[in-house]
């Protein structure tokens, strides 16, 4: 018996969210279930964070968003590449349908490529967006480009999605306007397995001082100078990445992941030992904070319907500040970090279970229960 999951390949937020939910099968189903995963994201993230057996088939489900770097996107590529992605969508279809039934798949997951929804209709079996947002949706802010220079590929993709058998909606969400079928589900978070002491003695950061985590995801913050940064002197700027910057700097903490890795502790592990994440609002990182009880400074993010919801639901699930990009880049930090420390916890205790629900879902649907 197979499921498959079709994980869209645009930034860390959709695979991180549902290796969790592959994590949680592994503890509700019985044995026999398979998983293929067809996925364009980083195979890495999957190496390193996934603990349960799949099938990695890595392919392009959908286009996303073409960012230039974690702050910016470039709307005219974006409309470009979907528009030759839905051009050849017959024929991805019926390849898709084909790779289903080579499986023998009995259900697909989308989080959330339109293309899973019109290939599993095909290869006539059930589908299921689980997602907090649909790529109609996102794609329908920049309405006046895509009429005019792809007008095919909104109806294509609210078309892919109404043969979907159910939306599985997540906090913070929009979309879902074709769904006949729409449950709402609480977070799918990463949550911390080590305490802030053990974490912070693996990876010899200091403890004396608070500490902020640097984390623009997989594109990067390419334009931000450390050595402007005004926090030095009293915070710890906690910085991760493979290549570590050319010169020491005072205040700064550079964290080489693989050796994070290596030592058995995830991303979460480290957002949970620090004080605020800098960051721009993301699903990803909005519901490890909140998993964790970890502050977050956040910066907008260019036109992308998805920050204006988050930025009004996240007060209500963690501590958050806004600092204008400006700012952010020019290093003046200090001030928005102390005010930051002040902000009273949150209102709403939401809960955080969801990959567990998600995973009894998933294996009801399939009688796979042990």
């Amino acid at each position: 018996m197979t499921v498959a999951f079709y994980i869209s390949g645009h930034g860390f937020g959709h695979a991180s969210r549902q290796i969790e939910i592959l994590n949680a099968l592994r503890d509700h189903a019985r044995d026999g279930l398979d998983v293929i995963v067809r996925t364009a994201a980083a195979r890495w993230l999957f190496d390193r964070t996934l603990s349960t057996p799949v099938t990695f088939l890595p392919g392009d489900c959908d286009t996303g968003i073409v960012q230039i770097d974690s702050l910016r996107l470039d709307e005219a590529r974006t409309v470009r590449a979907a528009r030759d992605f839905y051009a050849t969508f017959s024929r991805r279809v019926d390849a898709e349908a084909a790779l289903l039934r080579a499986h023998d798949a009995r259900l697909v997951i989308a989080d959330a490529p339109p293309l899973a929804c019109a290939a599993a209709a095909s290869a006539g079996i059930s589908s299921i967006v689980v997602s907090n947002f649909t790529w109609d949706w996102i794609y329908e802010a920049y309405g006046p480009r895509f009429r005019a220079d792809a007008p095919d590929v909104l109806p294509m993709i609210r078309d892919a999605y109404s043969h979907a058998a159910a939306g599985w909606r997540l906090p913070m969400h929009g979309g879902f306007s074709t769904f006949a079928s729409i449950v709402d589900l609480p977070f799918v978070a990463r949550h911390a397995k080590h305490s802030r002491e053990d974490v912070l003695g693996a990876l010899d950061l200091p403890s004396a001082r608070p500490l902020v985590l640097s984390s623009f995801g997989g594109y990067g913050l390419n334009d931000l100078d450390l050595r402007a940064l005004d926090c030095r002197d009293t915070w710890t700027v906690v910085i991760t990445g493979l290549t570590a910057p050319p010169t020491r700097l005072d205040g700064i903490a550079f964290l080489d992941e693989r050796r994070m890795y290596d030592r058995g502790l995830r991303y979460e592990d480290l957002v949970a030992a620090v004080d605020v994440v800098a960051t721009k609002p993301g699903y990803g990182i909005i519901s490890e904070c909140a998993a964790n009880a970890t502050a977050m400074l956040y910066t907008s993010r260019g036109r992308f319907p998805e920050y204006d919801v988050m930025v009004r639901e996240m007060p209500r699930v963690l501590r958050c500040a806004y600092i204008e990009q400006e700012a952010l880049l020019a290093g003046r930090w200090r001030a928005a970090l102390d005010a930051l420390r002040d902000v009273p916890a949150p209102p709403e205790h939401s809960a955080t279970n969801g990959a567990d629900v998600v995973a009894d879902r998933i294996v009801r649907i399939l009688g796979a229960r042990h």
